[in-house]
């Protein structure tokens, strides 16, 4: 437990650091005593303000603008364990100021953990955007991993010796069945198209 909260620590000590930067922001997910599980993300209040003006109206009071940083949290975010198995999270809270947190409790993640996928579009419209991605479960090794425009703000990860570890999407190889009926369908074609032209300048002769 004191590994996990010097960890956690230091993690928010990073963030802080970063806490102008709108461009930075994490997303962590940590199983806390009795299997309670809690999200918090974190970003600068520049980046929570730029993307609330940019998909909601105008507010006027703190009030609201944390209403709607709720709401973009929950439309934004993604999280399914064991393939299948998706969460709730709870009312949530907004703790204003110049590194802003949104904190949840997530409710009906499973005790034995196989898969999780995350996804965090939240800050998608800043540019160069990426969140770190940390998960802290006890007996786990502390991994931390990258959402960005790369992998589309979305990781599948696998527990695997006490560690999580990202799930490699093998890409279509060139053979690959489709892209070889495709292929062959592209050559069948070229072929007739070829013995129709040759039929016709015979013809023509």
């Amino acid at each position: 437990m004191l590994n996990k909260f010097i960890l956690i620590l230091f993690l928010l000590i990073g963030v802080s650091a970063k806490a102008h930067q709108p461009e930075v922001s994490t997303t962590m997910l940590v199983q806390n005593e009795n299997n309670v599980w809690v999200l918090q993300i974190s970003a600068s209040l520049t980046a929570f303000q730029k993307e609330v003006r940019t998909h909601f109206p105008e507010y006027k009071t703190p009030e609201e603008f944390q209403e709607m940083v709720l709401e973009h949290i929950k439309n934004n975010l993604v999280i399914t364990f064991n393939d299948n198995q998706n969460i709730t999270l709870s009312k949530g809270i907004v703790k204003l100021g110049h590194e802003t947190k949104v904190v949840y409790e997530i409710l009906g993640v499973p005790s034995v953990i196989k898969t999780v996928s995350v996804q965090n579009t939240a800050f998608k419209d800043i540019y160069n955007n990426k969140s770190a991605l940390v998960l802290l479960k006890d007996g786990f090794n502390k991994e931390h991993f990258v959402l960005n425009k790369k992998n589309n703000h979305r990781l599948k990860l696998t527990s695997k010796d006490n560690k999580f570890v990202v799930v490699t999407v093998n890409e279509a190889s060139f053979f690959s069945p489709l892209i070889l009926a495709a292929l062959l369908m592209v050559l069948g074609l070229g072929f007739l198209l070829k013995a129709v032209i040759s039929k016709k300048i015979q013809y023509e002769k």
